[in-house]
């Protein structure tokens, strides 16, 4: 496996920036626990609250230098498939982009809207502006909702990807996979 994309295959770096997100997402999703303000920030909660908030940082910096990465390397070439077909891909992947960013930042911004410092594991990041807390509220409740789009919009993608490669029998599942030449 080579380090950059080919023109038929992503590269070990583009691959582990995507197996990466998917496991931090997953990580973010499993520890959020939801619930009252008054709970979430407990001391019951606070370990776990940390965990989370380290995993949708962590996505938030993945994300980043994935797409900075992505500037520098090249992309594979679409697979043989209908234009509709390729327009819906890339409509799919814009918008996990957008999610991707705009999850953990509604809970960064929320949090801080609500007067609570963001806290990774190790940090605590305190509110740049006066709190507002319906402004707050309205954040954290746009998180959550966005949170759950994520996870429905990439095990559509996944769903997708097992059709192309049990169905379709193409390259589109193997050229994400480590040694999976096309």
């Amino acid at each position: 496996m080579t380090i950059r994309s080919t023109g038929s295959h992503y590269g070990a770096i583009a691959q582990g920036f995507h197996w990466l997100t998917v496991i931090l997402v997953l990580g973010a999703y499993i520890t959020s626990e939801g619930g009252s303000e008054a709970k979430i920030y407990s001391a019951a909660f606070d370990t776990t609250r940390r965990i989370h908030e380290t995993f949708g940082l962590a996505v938030l910096a993945v994300v980043v230098l994935r797409l900075l990465w992505r500037l520098a390397d090249r992309t594979p070439a679409p697979t043989e498939a209908p234009v509709w077909m390729q327009r819906v891909a890339k409509a799919a992947h814009i918008l996990l982009y957008v999610l991707l960013f705009a999850v953990p930042l509604s809970a960064v911004f929320g949090t801080w809207f609500q007067g609570h410092p963001v806290t990774p594991l190790g940090f605590d990041f305190a509110a740049p502006m006066a709190p507002s807390r319906g402004l707050g509220g309205t954040s954290i409740e746009a998180h959550e909702l966005l949170g759950n789009a994520i996870l429905w919009l990439a095990g559509i993608h996944a769903a997708a990807a097992l059709l192309h490669h049990f169905v379709l029998h193409d390259s589109v599942l193997r050229r994400m996979l480590p040694g999976g030449r096309t």
